[in-house]
């Protein structure tokens, strides 16, 4: 009876246990997808489909991002960018798999200026100073809102109305600021004092 009694309450946990774990998976796996789904609802508005303003990557004048860079320019930012370029969009990703519009900001920063900078889009406004976007200068950050009023996107400006960011759409690509939802959103622009001593 006691062995019977034992064998029991061993079976009774072994199946409590594996219907408890599948339940497990189960809610998690919903979560899981439900924070996708979450996520993607507040990041709606950010899902721009546009076409990148260099189509394909190409050698032209020793980058592989088809603009021309002269003395003016800053060789080692267009050959960072290089790399991150096509890079699809991951949000809270922080490699070359998958990038997140402020992960990318600040790797290129660190990589090209040296600069740390803050996480969030939204608080990297604390690390430079203001700019309109008619003072725009090569390696300023520029600011974006979402349809709620709140900056939740970044990119680097470059020259000629452009800068590069992560996408949702695209990845890491090279937009206008004319673009109209671009023009729209636009907050400000913000420059950090450490990259004038870098152009």
């Amino acid at each position: 009876m006691k062995r019977f009694l034992s064998t029991l309450i061993i079976g009774v946990v072994i199946i409590t246990t594996a219907t408890s774990c599948k339940g497990f998976r189960d809610f998690v796996s919903r979560d899981l997808e439900d924070e996708d789904y979450i996520i993607g609802a507040l990041y709606a508005d950010e899902y721009v489909e546009e076409q990148p303003v260099i189509k394909a990557p190409k050698e032209n004048n020793g980058n592989k991002l088809g603009l021309a860079v002269d003395n003016k320019d800053n060789p080692k930012l267009y050959k960072a960018i290089e790399s991150w370029y096509g890079t699809p969009y991951k949000y809270g990703g922080c490699s070359t798999s998958g990038v997140d519009c402020s992960c990318f900001v600040g790797s290129i920063f660190k990589e090209v200026y040296g600069i740390e900078l803050h996480r969030s889009a939204n608080e990297m406004q604390k690390d430079v100073t203001p700019v309109s976007r008619g003072k725009l200068r090569e390696g300023d950050l520029v600011f974006f809102t979402n349809s709620n009023g709140k900056v939740s996107h970044v990119g680097i400006y470059l020259k000629d109305d452009m800068f590069v960011h992560s996408s949702t759409s695209k990845g890491v690509m090279i937009s206008k600021l004319s673009n109209s939802y671009w023009a729209t959103h636009f907050h400000q622009g913000g420059r950090h004092k450490a990259v004038e001593t870098k152009r």
